[in-house]
């Protein structure tokens, strides 16, 4: 039932692979979903969701699930070596606006993310890709079990350590710092309230309370002592009952030359890999796979040249962002801990100069296209309502005729043009990743649009 070209195939069932299954999943594309390790990943690691990321799990109709287990980053309370404590936030909360309706990152385990982001999905748990061969029109890929599977497309969102972009001798840039090491674990304890992220500065070891759990997530410099030997020297009233899991994290910032060759695709951790400082690994991933899963959806050439020359630009960003605020972390900066940098937000990620963005507006206003469609309210309802679901959408403004008729959903967005910054006719063609993808005030700058891009 596999041999059919038109599949795609996806290595790696973390959440990029996942939030990849699910974007060609609603667009009708066959997929098959391979992950090396024989069960899903167990570990907290990465535990924040940030508001980008929010609005891609409400535009796939998932957020609510994940708002039920989740919850607000509590505020950090650093016990003092003369007994104190001291009580700061990493960031103040945002209060939602119309345009950001979800300005705070959401904090949940990473295995919880990927249980939310895995469930009804087909996943081949214990297969992984040992080779491939590109062909004309798609990929011969072999598989662990000795499968050899026809695809039209391989997508590698297997891991820092990816086998498919070693083999295809792509460079990984960067460097990995062996002796900036971190352990992270998920333990459970008594003797520890749950409504603080709780900082020893002395002992470099936190304890943060993870939503939906029992379980709070430790980091600690490496040692040779056992956990809870590092735990009471910090607090002899703490006693830890469970390690669940376990893991040492290395300092490593590298990114891949190349994000596609030919028929396949690098995306996650497989093409970007990131200090955890700033919470931007993982929802750098979803948003890779994001961008790419409808691009892969129209099967048109052009469209899928965009994945790497919108992605990688951004990734690079992302990887100054992370570096700089490791650095500022290891040298012991006072701010080391905050997070109060908007980009970290990854709502002003915009692809303004991309060869799929077009804008034919004179004089534009604050909203361009390649900017990120911002929420707002219509006569018929919330901007992201309308916009939810795998289609391109046209909205129009102060505009005078009846709405052109170009086989896309089309509405009347007037009600929001203050939002968007319009004060004359004009049409937004919106992306199916709900970016601007087209600004104009003719009609017929969108119909050469879908032509040259079909959506």
């Amino acid at each position: 039932m596999f041999t059919e070209s038109r599949f795609t195939i996806i290595a790696g069932a973390g959440a990029t692979g996942l939030t990849l299954a699910r974007q060609l999943s609603r667009h009708g594309v066959p997929f098959r979903l391979v992950e090396r390790s024989t069960e899903p990943f167990t570990g907290s690691r990465g535990k924040g969701l940030q508001p980008r990321t929010l609005e891609v799990l409400d535009d796939l109709g998932l957020l609510a699930g994940f708002q039920a287990v989740g919850g607000d980053y509590p505020p950090m309370l650093a016990h003092l070596p003369d007994g104190g404590v001291h009580e700061f936030r990493l960031d103040e909360p945002k209060t939602p606006t119309t345009a950001v309706p979800w300005p705070n990152m959401l904090m949940l385990p990473q295995w919880r993310t990927a249980e939310l982001l895995a469930e009804g999905l087909p996943i081949e748990y214990g297969v992984s890709v040992t080779g491939f061969t590109q062909t004309a029109d798609g990929v011969q890929v072999t598989l662990s079990t000795g499968e050899i599977a026809t695809a039209r497309y391989l997508v590698a969102a297997d891991g820092g350590r990816s086998t498919i972009r070693k083999l295809l001798d792509i460079p990984f840039d960067g460097n990995t710092q062996e002796e900036e090491r971190l352990t992270i674990a998920d333990v459970r304890l008594t003797g520890l309230s749950r409504d603080h992220w709780h900082v020893w500065p002395s002992a470099h070891l936190t304890l943060c309370p993870l939503p939906g759990t029992d379980d709070f997530q430790l980091t600690a410099p490496p040692s040779a002592l056992p956990l809870q030997e590092l735990v009471t020297a910090a607090d002899p009233s703490i006693t830890l009952t469970e390690v669940r899991w376990q893991s040492e994290y290395r300092a490593n910032m590298r990114m891949a030359a190349r994000f596609r060759s030919r028929h396949v695709f690098l995306t996650g951790d497989a093409a970007h890999v990131h200090s955890p400082a700033g919470g931007q690994g993982l929802n750098t991933g979803v948003q890779d796979a994001y961008n790419l899963g409808w691009k892969i959806a129209t099967g048109d050439p052009t469209i899928l040249d965009t994945y790497e020359e919108e992605r990688l630009p951004v990734a690079a960003g992302v990887l100054g962002i992370t570096t700089h605020l490791h650095r500022k972390h290891v040298d012991g900066d006072e701010d080391a801990l905050r997070r109060d940098d908007p980009a970290l937000r990854q709502l002003t990620l915009h692809y303004r100069t991309s060869s799929l963005t077009a804008e034919h507006r004179p004089a534009p206003g604050a909203i361009r296209a390649g900017d990120r469609a911002p929420d707002a309210r219509t006569d018929s309802g919330r901007i992201f309502d309308l916009l939810r679901g795998p289609h391109a959408t046209l909205l129009a403004f102060h505009w005078p005729t009846p709405l052109p008729d170009l086989g896309i959903p089309a509405h009347d967005a007037t009600a929001a043009a203050e939002s968007y910054d319009i004060t004359a006719p004009t049409l937004l063609l919106i992306r199916p990743d709900n970016y601007i993808g087209c600004a104009t005030h003719e009609p017929s700058d969108i119909t050469a649009y879908l032509k040259r891009m079909p959506l």
